[in-house]
């Protein structure tokens, strides 16, 4: 598996593990059980087409998910991740394969902006999705 779909595998299983925190604090159930099953669907797109093995990581929230905001927040941060981690993919990709790295690196975006508006944090968009800030 080639370094930047590795990166995009890793954000899209810390994504998996984060949607299970924030649904419950952000009590945003619905919209947090659907995002989960996109990352759901990119992480097995990844693994069937690179044959990649998965394993159970432990990972740490970047900081205490104790409440709404926080939640929020989080689902903000590992949805920008998301997209930083599929931008690189789109330089190492042709035709049907950048196709599907364009598409998952904008799902993301446009779930950030979600949580963004909920949260209430401006700007909602951000110019250059999947750019580091």
């Amino acid at each position: 598996m080639n370094e930047q779909l590795a990166a995009a595998l890793a954000a899209e299983e810390a994504a998996i593990y984060a949607y299970g925190i924030i649904g419950v604090k952000a009590g945003q159930e619905t919209e947090a059980r659907s995002a989960e099953q996109a990352h759901r669907q990119r992480r097995d797109y990844l693994v069937t087409k690179e044959r990649a093995q998965v394993s159970p990581a432990g990972y740490e929230m970047p900081f205490p998910v104790t409440g709404r905001a926080a939640a929020l927040k989080l689902a903000v941060q590992v949805e920008d991740g998301v997209a930083q981690a599929w931008r690189p993919v789109l330089a190492v990709t042709t035709g049907a394969e950048r196709a599907n790295a364009l598409a998952a690196m904008t799902d993301a975006a446009v779930r950030a902006t979600r949580w963004r508006r909920l949260a209430r944090m401006s700007p909602v968009t951000m110019a250059f999705p999947g750019r580091a800030k």
